[in-house]
């Protein structure tokens, strides 16, 4: 990405697009409704709701309310958006804690949660819900290791929005660290 262009480097992760044949938005579309509201050098990765863009940071604020009316009014879904900016992204991939524990980054996923739960919340989750596998939150991300894969754990978008009373989004430990390299 440019830096000679106005604004910081952010990251938008959508949840729920283009998952099992549902909530179909092609990516020129997205990139369009991005650009409609006001955000430049806008690129997505793979077809799953991950866009790297480039905003001020008071339209960045903005941009999850903006971009999910847009998808509402345009495809008729709503669409949660959770935004990070380029070092937070930074930050998060340096701060796993599994990753220095050896573990394969196949089994590594993380979820990106709008907003940062309290200690309370954080005390009422049940660290033996899913057997096998291991979470651990850091700010407003949920690190995850899933040795028998995601697709089998009881640690979901649903567990963690109930319980955090927030809107998370999750992403492999490898789409997360290509999100990282694409933000630089």
């Amino acid at each position: 990405m440019s830096q000679a262009k106005a604004g910081a480097i952010h990251i938008a992760l959508l949840r729920g697009i283009n998952v099992s044949g549902r909530n179909r938005l092609p990516m020129a579309d997205l990139v369009s409704i991005f650009e409609g509201a006001g955000s430049s050098d806008v690129v997505t990765y793979i077809q799953s709701g991950n866009v790297v863009l480039r905003a001020k940071d008071a339209l960045a604020r903005k941009l999850p309310e903006l971009v999910a009316a847009a998808i509402a009014e345009q495809f008729g879904y709503r669409i949660p958006v959770v935004m990070r900016s380029a070092p937070d992204l930074e930050r998060i991939a340096r701060s796993n804690p599994f990753e220095s524990q050896g573990t394969s980054a196949k089994s590594l996923h993380v979820a990106f949660l709008e907003n940062q739960p309290t200690a309370d919340q954080i005390a009422a989750l049940d660290p033996k819900r899913s057997a096998g596998d291991r979470f651990e939150i850091i700010g407003k991300e949920i690190y995850l290791h899933c040795p028998n894969g995601l697709a089998r754990s009881k640690l979901t978008n649903a567990y963690f929005d109930a319980k955090l009373q927030t809107t998370s989004t999750f992403r492999n430990w490898r789409t997360t660290l290509h999100l990282c390299g694409m933000s630089r």
